[in-house]
């Protein structure tokens, strides 16, 4: 699983049968701050994921990927490769926050 932010959505009124119905969300990857370790920062890549949840433009997300994408109950006959499996609250690491909604 990865931490990724919610930066847009996307619509497609052209795509496959299966995808029908389905809410698609533009993410950002993040990942830990290799420097002092104290803040969340960009991956610098973006992915389009299947909303499960009703994630929604800037809320922290975790993601999951490949296979392992099309082992939920809502995802298991799709055609994807990235879908939003929660929606964070907080992160801590180390005994310090570097992530909450509330902030």
């Amino acid at each position: 699983m990865f931490l990724a932010k919610v930066i847009g959505s996307l619509v497609s009124t052209q795509k496959v049968e299966a995808l029908r119905g389905h809410k698609l969300l533009l993410v950002e990857p993040y990942r830990l701050d290799t420097k002092n370790r104290q803040k969340l920062v960009s991956a610098g890549r973006t992915f389009v994921a299947v909303d499960s949840l009703g994630a929604g433009e800037g809320e922290m997300v975790l993601i999951t990927q490949g296979s392992s994408a099309r082992l939920t109950p809502e995802t298991k006959s799709l055609p994807i490769d990235t879908v939003v499996v929660g929606i964070v609250d907080r992160v801590d690491v180390e005994q310090t926050c570097v992530f909450d909604h509330q902030e």
